[in-house]
């Protein structure tokens, strides 16, 4: 049996992190991962590009039961620590949209930084590997045994292994079942940063819109964000709805209003005024893509001349457009899902550490921790940052 000082279980984007900080310090430390390959969701995050970081990164863009959890973390190592990192391996980046930042070139380069900082720091990766067992010492370290029985002894047992999301890159509960071994509570965990799904007949009325996007204000539960909004042959996608399926729960309505620049009631009534011959649809699909015009017309049974309409019909034809209730029947799941909502209960755990209060040496960092962060890189960010912190004393 091998005697170090740190393992870490995840070589994803927390796991890389705090191996790094700890072997800055001179800790002799091993990362295992069960994939043949390292940091697979940097790899396919941002479409390749690997939105790294947000600018505006704040506890505000995080949710978990305990609201303040995430603060110290964001404090000590920041988005601006991570972008100085970038910027000493010369990789080159920009600003998308509201403050998310990518690579100008490849996610690889992420990766690769990482990886470097990781041989600098001494760290051994042992990649294929996968834990079978796992032992709390008398002495309070780990011994730690894997499927093709290579052991170690370690100190400090760092979970980093992440959530459930996209099962097909390796996603596992394992974080979860390493805390229930150690009495450790798990906040219920749901897909997050997910697309929506109609019911059947709702998606067989709508799958005419597939392919059609919009800048929208989407609504649920007291929460809101305006971003574009796809509408997919299986129900609601893109930017806006990925931010609001974390807020969303199943039997929840979400309000969504299809064009904010515009008051559809007061276009509808001028156009009355002024074009009473023009077809409803004609009018609407000023400030809606045609296909989506014609589809809100016909399910109001508009088929005619404007000046041949109501008031009323146009305002209940209106609340369709700026307010929008619809109820989805669920998600796509944690297929798809960028993020996985709950896990590790942050009342085990000491913010500033990440250490288990009542299992000293045991820490959990990144995906795995009730800790989720809106879409745009925030993820990103609590991975380093609870990484990080981490690192410092582990």
């Amino acid at each position: 049996m091998k005697k170090i000082d740190v393992l870490v279980i995840g070589a994803g984007a927390a796991g890389l992190m705090c191996a790094i900080e700890a072997g800055k310090r001179g800790r002799s430390v091993v990362i295992v991962d069960h994939s043949a390959k390292p940091a697979e969701k940097i790899r396919i995050s941002g479409g390749g590009r690997c939105n790294f970081t947000n600018l505006h990164a704040s506890p505000e863009n995080f949710i978990s039961q305990n609201k303040r959890f995430c603060v110290s973390a964001l404090k000590r190592y920041t988005q601006f620590d991570f972008i100085d990192l970038v910027n000493r391996y010369d990789i080159a980046w920009h600003e998308k949209t509201l403050g998310q930042l990518f690579c100008d070139e490849s996610s690889f380069q992420i990766i690769d930084m990482l990886l470097d900082e990781c041989d600098a720091a001494n760290v051994e990766l042992r990649l294929n590997t996968e834990i079978s067992n796992i032992i709390r010492r008398d002495d309070a370290g780990f011994d730690v045994t894997t499927r093709t029985g290579a052991q170690w002894t370690c100190q400090s047992l760092v979970v980093a292994c992440g959530g459930l999301s996209i099962p097909k890159i390796g996603a596992t509960g394992f974080g979860y079942q390493i805390a229930r071994q150690f009495g450790i509570d798990i906040v219920p965990t749901r897909a997050a940063l997910v697309p929506l799904t109609f019911d059947p007949d709702m998606r067989a009325d709508m799958g005419q819109l597939s392919g059609i996007s919009v800048d929208a204000i989407v609504q649920c539960n007291k929460k809101q964000f305006r971003e574009g909004l796809l509408f997919t042959h299986r129900g609601l996608s893109g930017p806006s709805i990925l931010q609001i399926s974390s807020y969303w729960d199943e039997g929840n309505a979400i309000t969504v209003n299809l064009n904010p620049e515009e008051d559809a009631f007061d276009l509808l009534k001028s156009a009355k005024a002024e074009s009473p011959k023009q077809a409803v649809h004609n009018v609407l699909s000023r400030i809606l893509p045609n296909r989506l015009a014609q589809m809100i017309t016909a399910r109001h049974g508009l088929d005619r001349p404007i000046g041949e309409t109501g008031d009323k019909a146009l305002r209940l034809l209106a609340t369709d457009v700026n307010q929008w209730s619809v109820m989805p029947q669920g998600s796509e799941g944690y297929r798809t899902a960028e993020v996985t909502l709950g896990g590790v209960d942050t009342n085990a755990l000491s913010s500033k550490t990440m250490e288990c209060r009542d299992v000293p040496g045991l820490y959990f960092i990144g995906e795995v921790v009730d800790v989720t962060g809106h879409l745009g890189g925030f993820n990103f960010q609590w991975a380093w940052s609870s990484g990080w912190s981490a690192g410092q004393v582990v």
